[in-house]
């Protein structure tokens, strides 16, 4: 029993394990910071229905859902728990959302930026170890390139992702009644999409363009 138990453990693969759980953390980080900006956001324009909730966290447990979680991981893209969002607080309803909702891929493009940033700073300061090395991988390979993925994606503007709410700024009032509408459907759209492969190469070649951008900006 002892032996089997000894090639048990030995045939386990850590290094693989250790990715997937910073893989799992980095995703945790993009959508709590995701989803927060939203709700400071809309705290700031006057709406304080996300602080109420406690959506101003940065605990990923007040934001994340499992099941969008799980999505992320088999169909390619998934979701966290929506902020609740009331523009009747907002001034002006259509532009508060259109910020709001640009608050969030925002945050992650910044999350990115800062990432980078963090990985110069540890190649050029930190010693060669196995932790710092582990580390800088982590920033630079892991997290930026999640971030940047998280924040370009939602800026697709086919509804619920937050570009179909910076686009309906620009739109009359019926064609943006008739958006809003048809806002349960958008998810069907995106799992088609996403199926038949239709956003992969655009998104692949997006997110390598912003993180080229960010590497030749801080290297």
């Amino acid at each position: 029993m002892l032996h089997q138990l000894q090639f048990l453990f030995e045939s386990l693969d850590f290094t693989a394990m250790g990715n997937a759980l910073l893989r799992v953390l980095a995703i945790f980080l993009c959508l709590t910071v995701h989803e927060a900006s939203h709700g400071l956001a809309a705290y700031v324009l006057g709406d304080p229905t996300a602080k109420a909730q406690h959506r101003l966290s940065l605990n990923p447990l007040r934001h994340i859902d499992w099941f969008g979680l799980l999505m992320m991981f088999t169909v390619g893209f998934g979701w966290a728990k929506a902020v609740p969002v009331n523009p009747r607080y907002f001034r002006k309803p259509k532009q508060g959302m259109a910020v709001t909702a640009l608050a969030g891929p925002v945050s992650n493009l910044l999350l990115a930026a800062a990432a980078v940033g963090i990985s110069r700073l540890i190649y050029q300061y930190a010693p060669y170890t196995g932790l710092w090395n582990a580390l800088f991988e982590f920033f630079l390979l892991t997290l930026a390139p999640l971030s940047i993925g998280l924040g370009l994606f939602n800026l697709i503007p086919i509804p619920p992702l937050d570009g179909s709410k910076v686009v309906a700024v620009f739109l009359p009032d019926d064609a943006y009644a008739m958006l809003m509408r048809y806002e349960r459907y958008g998810f069907l759209v995106l799992l088609a999409l996403s199926y038949f492969g239709v956003m992969s190469g655009m998104m692949s070649d997006a997110i390598i363009g912003v993180f080229s951008l960010l590497y030749n900006l801080f290297y």
